[in-house]
């Protein structure tokens, strides 16, 4: 069997593809893959690591841009697709699998026209303007939030969760008895400015997170030297680092997360069960971070704290509070570790192995 994955542009694109190849490759030694994306150095660094390469497409994205931008965009489309009916000739593509974001749909319009079986994950509360689009020429559509059907072909649809790598399931043995409670901040694989902003306020207005606490933040690489920076001259240890490529062992060690909401991120929380401060990013196509984090809120799983209400002094409060009330970080924990669902991947490649080979 031969996929190619439309997967591209930032980790929450990324590692869900990843996941679910990974558990291609574990139970078909044959089967080859190919990722094809946008080719941006972030995108790159990820497969490699993970043992992908990306073949790259010309395309940008749509929303949120300027007139002339975006009909700069749109006059790059039919160039993509020719150039992705390329890529799955060469590959012999059987299934194409699109991620959404603004590479899958030259994916998989031109799987479309070649009669290549297609499929499309939403892992949004809300779907994106790109998966919306792919509905009606997907074969099926796989979805986290039940609130996301609404928008496609029922027949089409099957809501079963988001991919999770496999390094989350595992249970990470402790280096030793940890005599502080751990701090995780991220922002995305890109890291969040305004996040990082808050944490460099709540350092000098916090009278607990320069001892109290172990903190490890990923930055992103465009802010590491600002925040490490701030960090050193506070005089606080942490680990800071501009991107974590071993999340599933920094996230099981955590206390408490301090990230965004992007789908991806919410599924890891849930399966490892992990109390969380949700900051949505509030310029998300269709506020579907907001969404996505306020679903969790309402379980008791995290609390939300929007980017306009974000400052270092009530960040730091809100830290303090959860930090120092074990009972309720622990209940935080359960509440969200019940929404887990750890079969996503599982019954995505049933349902693309049914799609292939339907059972007369």
């Amino acid at each position: 069997m031969n996929i190619v994955i439309a997967a591209g542009g930032t980790g929450g694109h990324l590692y869900p593809a990843v996941a679910l190849a990974k558990e291609f490759q574990r139970q078909q030694k044959e089967i080859m893959i190919t990722f094809v994306g946008s080719g941006k150095s972030l995108e790159n660094s990820i497969l490699a690591h993970e043992g992908f390469a990306v073949v790259p497409i010309e395309v940008k994205g749509l929303v949120g841009r300027g007139l002339w931008q975006a009909l700069k965009s749109l006059l790059l489309l039919p160039n993509a697709i020719w150039q992705s009916i390329k890529i799955l000739k060469a590959k012999s593509a059987d299934l194409v699998i699109g991620t959404g974001g603004y590479f899958s749909p030259p994916v998989v319009f031109a799987a479309a026209l070649l009669g290549r079986r297609r499929i499309i994950m939403e892992p949004n509360a809300v779907p994106g303007l790109s998966n919306r689009i792919l509905g009606p020429i997907a074969d099926r559509v796989f979805l986290a939030f039940e609130s996301a059907k609404n928008y496609f072909n029922e027949s089409k649809v099957r809501i079963v969760g988001t991919p999770v790598r496999e390094g989350f399931f595992q249970v990470f043995p402790p280096v030793s008895l940890k005599a502080k409670k751990t701090l995780l901040i991220f922002g995305g694989s890109q890291g969040a400015r305004a996040i990082n902003t808050a944490v460099v306020e709540a350092l000098k207005v916090s009278s607990t997170l320069d001892h109290a606490f172990s903190i490890i933040h990923q930055t992103g690489e465009l802010d590491y030297k600002r925040v490490s920076t701030a960090y050193q001259d506070a005089g606080i240890e942490a680990q800071v680092l501009p991107f974590l490529f071993d999340m599933p062992q920094v996230l099981q060690s955590a206390d408490l997360v301090v990230s965004r909401s992007g789908a991806g991120t919410l599924a890891e929380l849930a399966v490892c069960g992990k109390a969380s401060i949700l900051i949505p990013f509030p310029h998300a196509t269709h506020g579907h971070q907001e969404k996505n984090a306020r679903a969790i809120e309402a379980t008791g799983g995290a609390l939300v704290l929007l980017e306009s209400d974000l400052t270092g002094e009530r960040l730091a409060h809100e830290i303090e509070i959860l930090l120092n009330n074990p009972d309720r970080l622990q209940e935080m924990g359960e509440r969200i570790f019940a929404e887990r669902k750890i079969d996503a991947t599982q019954r995505m490649i049933q349902e693309c192995q049914l799609l292939l080979n339907p059972v007369a």
